[in-house]
This record gives C-alpha cells, sequence and structure tokens, in this order.
C-alpha cells in the first residue's frame, strides 16, 4: 500500500499531516516510521481562519522532533505550503504556513512572499481581533481559489511578469485592451492589495489603528468587487461591523468564499456590541454567527517532550 495515498471522506483531514510527512522528506527532512498521532484543536475548521496551516506546522513540528531533527522554520514553513500545493491539491500562497511558522505574540507577521521572506511588525496592546463565523461554506479545494490562481496568472502572464507582485497599476492599465475583463479584475485587486499591505506595515509602525482599520474594510471592499470572493453573508457583517462603535474595520478571512469575517477593534468593543452584531445576523439569515475575541500569540511550538 502507498504511504502517501490521499484519503477521502471523513478522513479527508489526514491528507493535511500525511502530506507534510511526504514533502518532509523530499526536504531532507526525516520523518518516523511509526507513531501515535492524535489532533485536539479549537479552531474552528472551514472557516478561513487557517486551520489546514495550523495542523501543519505543528504536524511538522512534530515528526522532526520525533526524530532529533531541528529544520530551520524557513524549510518547515515551505514544505507544509508544498504539501498543501502537491499532495492536498489547493494552489494557495505561503501565507497561511508562514503566519503559523512565525507567529509572534504582540506582533503580525510580515512576508514578502518573492523570497520568501518572514519579518514581524509590532502591534499595539489595544488592538483586538473579533472573529464572526458564518459557518457557511468554505471549500477551496473545490476549485474556486484555483480558478482564481488561474485567473491571477493569465494576468500576469499578460503583464510580462512572473508575478502580480511586480506588476503596477500603469502597465494593468496600458495593458487593459489586452486582458480578459475578469483576469483585469483579479489583478487589479492584487495589485492594490499589495499597496494595503506595504500602508499597514506603516501604519502600525506608527500605531494609527484606526488607519488600519480602513485599510481592512477597503480590502474587502475590493475582495467583494474586484476578486470576487465574498459572500452576501460576510458582506452584511462587514456592513454591520464597520458601523458599530468602536471597530476600526473588517474584512472576511483566508480565501473567502464563506467562513468569516474579522474585525479589528479597541478594548471597548465587548460581548455586547458582539451581541448586537449577531442578532441582526440571525435576524437576516435566521441563524447566528459563533463569535471568537483573540489578541495575537506565539506560533506553532514544541510545548512539551
Amino acid at each position: 500500500m502507498d504511504d502517501f495515498a490521499k484519503l477521502s471522506g471523513e478522513s479527508s483531514w489526514v491528507n493535511y499531516p500525511l502530506g507534510v510527512m511526504h514533502s518532509l522528506r523530499i526536504f531532507g527532512v526525516r520523518t518516523p516510521a511509526g507513531f501515535d498521532y492524535v489532533a485536539s484543536s479549537d479552531l474552528p475548521l472551514g472557516a478561513g481562519l487557517s486551520s489546514s496551516a495550523a495542523i501543519e506546522l505543528s504536524s511538522a513540528l512534530a515528526f522532526s522532533r520525533a526524530v532529533g531533527q531541528e529544520p530551520s522554520r524557513e524549510t518547515l514553513v515551505k514544505a507544509c505550503r508544498h504539501a498543501e500545493n502537491h499532495f492536498v491539491g489547493v494552489p494557495c500562497g505561503i501565507l497561511d504556513q508562514g503566519v503559523s511558522g512565525f507567529g509572534r505574540k504582540g506582533h503580525l507577521v510580515f512576508i514578502d512572499c518573492r523570497g520568501p521572506h518572514f519579518d514581524t511588525v509590532p502591534l499595539p496592546p489595544s488592538a483586538h481581533f473579533w472573529i464572526f463565523n458564518t459557518h457557511t461554506k468554505h471549500a477551496l479545494v473545490d476549485g474556486l481559489y484555483a480558478a482564481r490562481y488561474r485567473e491571477c496568472m493569465e494576468a500576469a502572464q499578460a503583464l510580462g511578469v512572473p508575478f502580480l507582485v511586480d506588476a503596477s497599476l500603469g502597465a494593468l492599465e496600458a495593458a487593459n485592451t489586452n486582458l480578459r475583463p475578469v483576469a483585469a479584475k483579479r489583478a487589479r485587486h492584487i495589485i492594490e492589495e499589495i499597496a494595503r499591505v506595504d500602508a499597514t506595515v506603516a501604519a502600525l509602525r506608527a500605531g494609527d489603528l484606526p488607519g488600519v482599520g480602513k485599510l481592512l474594510t477597503a480590502s474587502h471592499r475590493s475582495s467583494q468587487m474586484q476578486f470576487e470572493n465574498s459572500t452576501p453573508e460576510l458582506d452584511f457583517l462587514v456592513d454591520c461591523l464597520v458601523t458599530t462603535p468602536h471597530v476600526f474595520g473588517a474584512r472576511l478571512t483566508g480565501g473567502g468564499f464563506g467562513g468569516a469575517v474579522m474585525a479589528l477593534a479597541s478594548p471597548e468593543f465587548g460581548d455586547e456590541q458582539a451581541r448586537q452584531v449577531t442578532g441582526r445576523y440571525q435576524k437576516q439569515f435566521g441563524e447566528q454567527p459563533d463569535v471568537l475575541h483573540m489578541q495575537t500569540a506565539d506560533g506553532a511550538q514544541i510545548v512539551s517532550s
């Protein structure tokens, strides 16, 4: 039997640690020949909160520790992305794995995917994150994410660059007549989103949380209109949140197509305000989203040996 045969049905979640074992060996990292594996998580699955990357990095750390190896974080992150791309079958970037690998309490992770290069940016302690999980469908493997990837690569090829990070809005405008409208929309979202990331880093370094919030909301509007990976449920939550006191901004999480919305708020935003938002959502859609209140923490780590 092939040790690395993909599983389906209820066991399909095992493809994540199984794919990590496969990819670690490709990256020159030994893995244990036999072991007991137990996964326990309080992270909602399929909500766009990087649950797959969390289990990938945790598995990679456990496998390498079990054989007495300590690969670099960069190696582990790249191997986990490789597992998701080539074993699970999702053409994702390295963002989720990078954050799980390099997360640091009181900071946000900044990634230049061209390296990739990883850095952290201090986050003001007054920053609080609230997650509103709609439980609507979020399945990147079903092709929606893959379609966006193909459209972006189509635009990059037309612009003569390997990736859209190397393109500019001016170049996009000049090439617009040679691009399918849908590819041009995807490219505009990506190019402007990269500029928003740079602006967010600058705002964080200045301690400007209201400025960060405006950029988050602008990011969601671009996802809604240009990248078209939002849903009516997510749009409704963002609309509610940005008109609620003490919320700086909000956007969908993860790859979109359902899942959750993240709000950046001040400490004054609390359970009562969250209940008001979920109450409006229930009135509109007939059920309440789950709510998680969190702040940043360290990424994947070994907690016991």
